[in-house]
Formats: C-alpha cells, structure tokens, sequence
C-alpha cells in the first residue's frame, strides 16, 4: 500500500523511522520505509543510521557517491515497491500521532495523486547563528492551509508529499541537477504542465534542522547556480521565479550595474545581519538578487 522513502544526507533518521513504524504498524497497513543515505560524510550520522537494517520493514541504502537529492529520490522510487509514495525530508518530524492515518483519510475523501501536508517550525526561538533559517522558515515556508489553496502550485514542497508512484516514475526529478535548490520548483511546474492536481491539507511536518546562517547563504549560492543553469537551459521560463523574473525586468544595463555595485559596496554589513539574531528578509532578498545578477556579469 504505502512506500515511505526518506532520502537523507549527514543526518540521523533513525527517530523519525522509529516514529513513521510505529503509526504504520498501530494502523495495521501495507507499508515499507526505505531511508538511502546521500554519501553522508558524517560516519557518526551513517553508524546510526545503519541501525534502521535492524527494524522489520525498513531498510537504509548507502550511496557510494553523491547523486544530489532529485537523484537520490529518483534511485528511492525505483526501489518502491508500493503505489503509494509518501516522500520525507529526512530532518522532520510529524506534528501528531495521526501524521499516517491523516494521509490515508485524505486518500478515501479526495481521490487525488498528489498531497502536500506542509511544513512548520518550532515556536522556541533558536541559536542566534541559527536565525536565519528559522525566520525565513517560518515567513516563507510555513503557509497556513488557505494561503496554500489559493496558488496551489507556488506553495507546494516536495518534503512533506503523499504522491502516487507513477507520477513519479514518469516525471521524475531532473538528472542534470545535482547542486542544491530548485529541484522542487523543476518538478512541480512540470506537474503543472501535464494538469497533476496538488491537493494541499492540514497534515504539517516540523523542520527541525536548522543549520547555521552562514550555511544556509552558501547553500542559496549553490541554488542560484542552479537556477541560473535552468534558465540558460530554457528548462524553465523566467517567470517561473520571482528572482529571474525581476532580472528579465529590471535586468538592463544601468540598472544591473546599479544592482552589483550595491551588492558589493554593502556586502559585509549586509551579512552581518544576516548572522545575527535579528535577521532582515528584504536584505537576504536583496543579496540573493546581487548574488543571482553577479552570476551573469561574472561569465
């Protein structure tokens, strides 16, 4: 009945398996919980992991190289081998007890193929090198259910989806990206192109790993690469961000220049807000602008 597939990368997921097993074994339903490890480079993360092996109906697989996330969850679902898939990040968590049971009630009542049950924060405030992820979690990830309803293709995750495996099987994550960023959007656009219906309910995951602000910058350069490589792919339009589609507005001469120029001038002032414990949005906007712009000056 159900395929739970976790993919993860330097991360214990032992608790959330231990979890997912036992709402699945109290529901008495069909179901198998497949975890493959990215090439973590954390052997604290991988030996605890390993332990899953010992739990009946799960299993860890162990990459010997790095694939990227669309790539270890394309190699999960051929592993699948249920027609239901329910696809996890590896660092969540469910809100309740009835995480499972309010899928397979979502299933009965709305016969779709694909539902996205959102994601949410802590209430506790973090670490203050940990701010920024946890700001810009909770302003632009964490949508309550009627915001979602109303562009259901802008506000859907793929880390937290119950979706059936041959929606997967014939539109998989693209291939070519293997760097962080943007292969949920790549997916989604091309689910709406072929009319998949995404049905957004109240069924959210805590995210629960926040890592540090200055990280969490590295990792928006590696996904602005991305984004950069998909346009001069023509994979996806302009429009589809609102970032890339600021620069195909605004993106001529004089004003790009103006752009760059303020992002180097203010760089360093502008970072350190972003590691602070008082982080400002519109400034990690305007970085990621400066940063996108600069990608194509610096060709």
């Amino acid at each position: 009945m159900l395929s739970i597939l976790i993919p993860t990368y330097n991360y214990n997921v032992y608790p959330l398996v231990t979890e997912l097993k036992k709402q699945a074994d109290d529901l008495k339903i069909e179901y198998e919980i497949l975890v493959q490890d990215d090439c973590s480079t954390n052997s604290e993360n991988r030996n605890q992991n390993k332990i899953i092996n010992d739990l009946e109906q799960t299993s860890v697989f162990f990459n010997t190289i790095n694939l990227g996330r669309g790539n270890n969850i394309n190699s999960l679902v051929t592993k699948a081998q249920f027609n239901w898939i329910l696809l996890l990040d590896c660092d969540t968590f469910p809100f309740d007890s009835n995480f499972i049971l309010n899928y397979l009630n979502a299933l009965s009542s709305q016969k779709a193929s694909f539902y996205f049950g959102g994601i949410i924060y802590k209430k506790e405030r973090p670490k203050e090198d940990e701010m920024l992820r946890w700001v810009y979690g909770n302003k632009r990830e964490a949508i309550p259910l009627d915001i979602r309803n109303k562009n259901k293709y802008r506000y859907a995750l793929t880390s937290n989806i119950l979706v059936k495996k041959s929606i997967l099987t014939q539109t998989p994550f693209l291939t070519t990206l293997t760097k962080y960023g943007f292969e949920d959007l790549v997916l989604i656009l091309e689910l709406q192109k072929i009319n998949i219906d995404i049905q957004h309910i109240k069924n959210p995951l805590y995210h629960l790993n926040l890592e540090k602000s200055i990280v969490f910058i590295k990792k928006q350069h590696a996904s602005l690469e991305n984004l950069k490589l998909l346009l001069d792919s023509k994979i996806i339009n302009p429009k589809a961000t609102r970032i890339s589609y600021l620069k195909e507005k605004i993106g001529y001469f004089p004003i790009n220049k103006l752009v760059i120029l303020l992002f180097k001038l203010f760089k360093k002032p502008i970072l350190n807000n972003l590691t602070s414990k008082n982080p400002k949005l519109f400034l990690f906007d305007f970085y990621r602008l400066g940063y996108f712009f600069n990608l194509y000056q610096s060709k």
